[in-house]
């Protein structure tokens, strides 16, 4: 997949996971690799920037916490505000999907 279509909702999909549960980092590329059946593949290097960037906004928090393995891990946790965040951003991505399924004569799905 085109790198700069998946920027585009990097963030969104990001805070999606993270209202599902908290997750460290390698945690949250395993997820979304899952979830999108392999499409989305991240980087950490992609994937730090991004988490960073939602914590300089209070959409997401870091919290240092005791693993499965006994290990200390930065798990990540999604705020009020990145709730908010998510909403919007979501319905955005509905406007853009629905303009692009109309230009290509698509199916409406919604």
């Amino acid at each position: 997949m085109d790198k700069r279509y998946m920027a585009l909702g990097t963030s969104m999909l990001v805070l999606r996971l993270l209202e599902q549960q908290s997750m460290y980092g390698y945690q949250i590329i395993r997820e979304l690799e899952r979830q999108s059946q392999m499409v989305f593949r991240l980087q950490e290097g992609t994937l730090y920037p991004v988490l960073h960037g939602l914590e300089q906004q209070g959409a997401v928090v870091s919290v240092s916490r005791m693993a499965e393995n006994g290990r200390m891990r930065k798990y990540y946790e999604i705020t009020t505000q990145g709730k908010r965040l998510l909403k919007e951003k979501t319905e955005e991505w509905k406007v853009y999907e629905t303009a692009v399924n109309q230009v290509m004569g698509g199916v409406l799905f919604g």
